[in-house]
């Protein structure tokens, strides 16, 4: 009968530490769920999405991997007039009208004025064809290069106009904006800047 008496009380002690056991952890899952609900929490990061860079001669060379971080550059509320010339080195009419667009340039340099050459160089080639051919053309105005690979979506974002060809040029201010899938002499181009500033 002792053993029996022996045997329940130990059965009741051990029932006992279980119960207590068992609320532990409870009390520790429960209070787990409340720190993590009034932690404070952290701020979203607002930070701009880095754009790499290769290096020239005369400075960096920024690339857009995606389209969306080069957007700002399409579009103004300056009173400046802006010229985007699309282009890449494999493109052979490209590449014979760039030099009208440096003159152009270097013409309205005491105008506000601001020109862009967008190559659309494939990634593997920047290292290999752009920044040798960026090198031997000293070309002074800003180049910078997309490399998105979603041009069906890109390309209309650019204008609802474009076919996706090369050479390509929008040019726009604050209160107009005009898309040109086609090569240009030094003639045409010109003509073309002169209907935005008059």
């Amino acid at each position: 009968r002792q053993d029996n008496v022996n045997h329940y009380g130990s059965t009741a002690s051990c029932l006992k530490m279980l119960d207590l056991f068992i609320m532990g952890k409870y009390f520790f899952f429960f209070g787990l769920l409340f720190l993590a609900a009034c932690s404070p929490k952290q701020p979203e990061s607002t930070a701009q999405a880095e754009i790499p860079e290769a290096e020239t001669s005369d400075g960096e060379l920024k690339i857009f991997e995606n389209y969306k971080d080069m957007e700002y550059l399409l579009s103004t509320d300056s009173d400046s007039l802006f010229v985007i010339n699309f282009w890449a080195t494999w493109c052979g009419p490209c590449v014979k009208e760039l030099p009208y667009f440096e003159q152009l340039a270097r013409e309205n340099k005491n105008e506000k004025f601001k020109m862009y050459l967008v190559s659309l160089d494939f990634k593997d080639q920047i290292e290999k064809k752009l920044l040798p051919f960026l090198e031997k053309k000293k070309l002074e105005q800003e180049v910078v290069v997309l490399t998105d690979p979603n041009s069906n979506e890109w390309i209309n974002a650019v204008s609802t106009e474009w076919s996706g060809a090369i050479p390509a040029t929008l040019v726009y201010n604050k209160t107009q904006k005009g898309f040109y899938e086609q090569s240009f002499t030094y003639e045409e181009l010109k003509a073309v800047v002169l209907e935005y500033q008059n």
